[in-house]
């Protein structure tokens, strides 16, 4: 079996994370090839678009939220994500066991005694006005009935497991500030999520299998749940199983892959690109370190923004007064220095409507 390194997956990873090169194609069309993005911080998929896509028009993707055609939910691994309608209401069932078990992981005491399914009810009958609320005010309106848990952790069963809801714009547009306030997703989408498959089959989980692959392939099991969050998925790898193809990694492991799908030779030349805080390209995996050390493995769960060079993690950056600042992890060469202040600034050009290109790498 072909054994690829860490490099070889780093270049598989960019290409399919359209990191390699930018890609022109429409925005709705990215969302959807990269499985959503995650989006609790609500600017920085505007920052991980840019840096994937050919001309972007940050005007575009807000168009796209107005328009419903992508939404803002809790998704995979519980977090926020920008994802399209389309995968929203195939996906949400299929992550619903999932999203209480987590929920309850932090407040199993609390909702002990809470009958789930009741509460569910109770909160879908709420929200069925349409009107938009703030967790905290969906909470308050079931606190009389359900008085012990507390308004937190009713309102995030709630608003993150129990009733499909989506963060209604003006949160996510571009530039804007402002508040959640959540409506029912099938009030906001016209139509309820998908049911499970009657004969227990799982068709959504083997299309998230393929899905996966084709946004972040190679890859082992343990990488695809590191994304989706979801343990029972062995069934739905098994049932495609004959589709793909095997590789190992340098740790022993096995990879699967769509047999088409795009690994560059390893030496491909890889431009600087800019990350926004926990961009997928380093959290949808559970081994990381095809572009990311494992010393500064933190960083991504930390919510630090950060510069591939050399199709790796090497240093992280924020924006301060319109300029982009640059921290390297590690000494950089000339050429890479200059590369990175180019791309910096094309960054601050764009996150600055064009009025500020200022950037600054500080020294190691």
């Amino acid at each position: 079996m072909t054994v690829l390194d860490a490099r070889a997956l780093g270049r598989a990873t960019l290409a399919r994370q359209l990191l390699l090169d930018r890609a022109d194609v429409p925005v709705l069309d990215a969302v959807a090839h990269l499985g959503g993005l995650q989006a609790q911080e609500p600017q920085e998929p505007f920052a991980g678009l840019w840096s994937r896509l050919a001309g972007f028009d940050p005007a575009a993707l807000s168009d796209l939220l107005v328009r419903r055609r992508v939404v803002r939910t809790h998704l995979m691994r519980r977090t926020v994500h920008l994802v399209t309608a389309e995968d929203v209401l195939a996906w949400r069932a299929r992550h619903g066991d999932m999203l209480r078990k987590r929920v309850l992981g932090v407040y199993r005491r609390e909702l002990d005694a809470v009958d789930l399914d009741e509460l569910a009810a109770a909160g879908r009958a709420v929200m069925a006005d349409g009107e938009p609320r703030s967790m905290a005010e969906l909470a308050r309106a079931l606190a009389p009935r359900w008085p012990a848990p507390g308004p937190r952790a009713l309102g995030e069963m709630l608003i993150a497991a129990l009733v499909p809801v989506v963060q209604a714009p003006p949160r996510g547009l571009w530039r804007t500030k402002a508040g959640v306030r959540n409506v029912l997703l099938s009030s906001w989408l016209g139509r309820e999520i998908d049911p499970p498959s009657a004969d227990g089959s799982d068709p959504v989980g083997q299309a998230l299998v393929r899905r996966y692959l084709a946004a972040f392939g190679p890859a082992a099991s343990a990488d695809l749940r590191a994304w989706c969050g979801l343990a029972g998925l062995p069934a739905a790898v098994a049932a495609v199983r004959e589709e793909l193809v095997a590789f190992r990694d340098e740790r022993g492991r096995e990879l699967l892959d769509l047999p088409g799908a795009p690994r560059p030779d390893p030496d491909t030349p890889a431009p600087v690109r800019f990350l926004p805080a926990f961009d997928n390209a380093i959290l949808g995996y559970d081994d990381r370190s095809r572009i990311i050390d494992d010393a500064h493995r933190g960083l991504s769960v930390a919510g630090e923004r950060v510069v591939l060079v050399d199709g790796r993690v090497a240093a992280t950056w924020n924006v301060k007064d319109a300029a982009v600042t640059v921290t390297p992890l590690r000494g950089l060469r000339a050429a890479d220095r200059t590369a990175v202040a180019e791309e910096g600034s094309r960054l601050a050009s764009f996150l600055s409507d064009h009025e500020s290109g200022g950037v600054r790498i500080t020294r190691t």
